[in-house]
């Protein structure tokens, strides 16, 4: 299928309100009709909220807020504690592209108690404010830079002979008719051009990282999206590629921002490519395991999964500037501070002592911090070993069978020192997620942990009594395996930007969750509810 969006429907839209707070708006959004509050719950969902409004009442809901039934929002408040204020953050204030018969401006909100009782604790917006705030304690600011692959698929079915047929989408072309009606009574369809049987031009299984246009049937899709993020809303696209999974997985990466505003873009970033996916008749599907066999998700029938790859990077604010001529072009502006992660004298990595101390922290709190960053049942059928996802716990410089990687693909680089954490995968709440993982490397970085001598070697391929003799334990196995885990290991998180009852009650959630989806393994139905409690996720 061909994208071809008109000549003049992307125009630039994106108005820097911070620096005309006290001036006004651009013209386009001073004639809004509606205002679209985006908030976020603690599984991760962007939610949205709408007001009727003109430009006389833009001010008073951009100052004031609007309430919110927090009963109605799972994990956030009891009925008799409902009552809460969402109070937009104004630089988040834009033109939402996605509707064509009305003037739509689109904000970002924070969560309130009601009757003034400050913030709510988990509000996960409030997280990693909470994390910045930390950070600035010790005169630190983090760059943070996710990279978030998906599918995109022409069709998903669900069929349960209790339920009828449930599908999530019907085709109006001639790819619906591959949904056969003498499937089981138990099964779940998934139709992409890109496979065989189904497209001109498929893509063999593990083997679509950056396929040929002719190949590709993505490649239009992904400007669209690029296009759409930088013209509304300001997100600059650096990558944007086909990834290794066949039947439709891309990955567009933006440029390395602050905690809060990596998180947000990441908000942003899913609900474009959704959006994008609904004007085109397909499903942007950001599940960690799509594509799997329940019975033996390492089995060679199966194809990669989707993670988010997460870069981070410390700056000590009190250091003198970088120059904008070694400015590398994925952080987000110059950085009038110093890369700590960076040591031009190491060299193994160019990666400095707390940078070191850091990777320590994230591999002693690796098994409770992936039930933050990996925190679906679905999350655990992807890290297995043998499709580039993290198995096991080690670090490495351009090793990506381990846990955490250095990348080295500029040497003597100050401004692109980076540690990246493999595991996170786009299920995930990114405002807990990137909280958390910093949470874990402070810890490190305090306690000066070793993180021990690297691994250069490919663990997937190593034996068990070689990974026994150099001391890599494996991730944990399951959503529950990981969720008590954290139950046992969590003062790094409390100690930093979780609050208890935030961090309580992501848990109680979590546990409901298991419940409801997981069942034993080798049964229909475990692929099935994954898929009914996932597949928007």
């Amino acid at each position: 299928m061909s994208y071809h969006p008109k000549g003049n429907d992307y125009d630039t839209y994106v108005t820097d309100v911070d620096a005309n707070r006290s001036i006004g708006f651009s013209e386009e959004l001073q004639r809004i009709e509606f205002l679209q509050f985006r908030y976020t719950n603690l599984f991760g969902k962007f939610l949205a909220k709408y007001v009727m409004s003109d430009y006389d009442e833009l001010y008073g809901f951009l100052k004031k807020g609007i309430g919110l039934d927090g009963s109605s929002v799972k994990g956030f408040t009891e009925i008799n504690e409902s009552d809460l204020l969402l109070v937009p953050d104004r630089h988040t204030l834009r033109l939402n592209p996605f509707f064509t018969k009305f003037s739509v401006g689109s904000v970002i909100a924070n969560v309130h108690k009601g009757f003034g009782f400050g913030r709510l604790s988990k509000d996960p917006r409030f997280v990693s404010e909470n994390m910045e705030e930390y950070l600035a304690e010790s005169n630190l600011t983090c760059q943070i830079g996710p990279e978030v692959e998906c599918f995109v698929f022409d069709n998903i079915s669900f069929r349960n002979n209790l339920e009828n047929v449930s599908e999530v989408k019907r085709h109006s072309n001639e790819l619906g008719e591959l949904a056969s009606t003498s499937e089981s009574s138990t099964s779940n369809m998934i139709v992409s051009e890109e496979q065989y049987g189904v497209g001109k031009y498929p893509i063999n299984r593990k083997g679509g990282y950056d396929a040929p246009p002719f190949q590709d049937s993505l490649v239009e899709f992904r400007f669209e999206v690029a296009t759409l993020l930088k013209n509304y809303y300001g997100i600059k696209v650096t990558n944007l590629n086909h990834e290794v999974a066949s039947t439709g997985q891309i990955e567009i990466n933006f440029v390395h921002g602050k905690l809060t505003d990596a998180a947000d873009n990441v908000q942003i970033y899913k609900d474009v490519v959704r959006n994008v996916a609904k004007k085109h008749n397909k499903i942007a599907n950001f599940m960690p395991k799509p594509l799997f066999d329940e019975t033996n998700p390492a089995s060679s029938q199966a194809d990669n999964g989707s993670g988010m790859h997460v870069s981070i990077s410390l700056w000590d604010k009190s250091s003198s500037p970088v120059s904008e001529s070694s400015r590398h072009p994925s952080f987000s502006k110059t950085m009038s501070s110093q890369n700590i992660f960076f040591d031009g004298d190491d060299p193994y990595a160019n990666v400095s002592q707390s940078g070191r101390y850091f990777i320590g922290g994230i591999l002693d709190h690796s098994k409770s911090l992936v039930a933050i960053t990996s925190p679906t049942v679905n999350s655990y059928y992807r890290m297995v070993p043998g499709f580039e996802a993290p198995a096991y716990i080690a670090w490495s410089r351009g090793n990506r069978s381990a846990i955490v990687r250095i990348p080295i693909n500029d040497k003597l680089s100050k401004d692109s020192k980076r540690v990246e954490f493999r595991a996170p995968d786009p299920s995930c709440n990114p405002y807990l997620a990137f909280s958390a993982i910093v949470a874990a490397g402070l810890d490190g970085m305090r306690k000066k942990i070793d993180p021990g001598d690297p691994v250069d070697e490919n663990i997937y391929k190593m034996s068990d009594s070689q990974r026994n003799d150099l001391g890599i334990k494996s991730v944990p196995g399951s959503l529950e395996e990981s969720i008590a885990s954290l139950k046992s290991d969590r003062l790094y998180l409390t100690n930093t930007c979780f609050n208890e009852e935030c961090l309580g009650t992501y848990i109680d959630l979590k546990e409901d969750e298991i419940s409801q989806v997981e069942t034993p393994q080798g049964t229909r139905e475990s692929k099935l509810q994954q898929f009914y409690m996932y597949y928007d996720v």
